[in-house]
């Protein structure tokens, strides 16, 4: 399994924010998509930067009541980890874990197709586990019936 399945589910939509946005603004957007975190992009292209809930969280703790009046540019993440719609969901994962991060931008080549997230992989994870627990049921049940009854 590779990020490109995850994609394929979910779909290759990226919600954009401009550097010059507030905030506020920001802020509207991901309660309105229903998300956590948004690509930084001066153009809907290229990624400048990441922010999210938790980059929100911690600017208020800074910022306090100014926040909403800020820039995104203030408060986004500028070294971006990305991943390739070929990379392993395994690896994908472990980076996420290892790195910290919730969010990571899908590019092929330079150009931006997804964004994923820890949730995104989780549940592909479970399902495909679910789908041999069950094989694996089926293999055992079938096993069983072909088995010789004791007498």
């Amino acid at each position: 399994m590779n990020v490109a399945n995850i994609l394929a589910v979910k779909g290759s939509a990226v919600v954009t924010i401009k550097p010059s946005d507030t905030i506020e603004v920001l802020s509207q957007r991901l309660r309105e998509k229903r998300i956590g975190a948004a690509i930084v992009s001066s153009d809907g292209q290229t990624i400048d930067g990441v922010i999210s809930e938790r980059d929100i969280a911690y600017g208020l703790a800074v910022h306090k009541g100014d926040l909403h009046t800020l820039p995104v540019s203030t408060l986004m993440t500028k070294t971006v980890i990305v991943c390739s719609p070929n990379d392993k969901i395994s690896d994908v994962a472990s980076t996420m874990l290892a790195r910290n991060v919730r969010h990571l931008p899908v590019k092929e080549e330079e150009r931006l197709v997804g964004m994923i997230s820890i949730r995104d992989v989780l549940n592909l994870r479970v399902d495909e586990l679910q789908r041999q627990a069950s094989l694996l049921r089926a293999f055992a049940s079938e096993a069983d019936r072909d088995r010789p009854m004791d007498r």
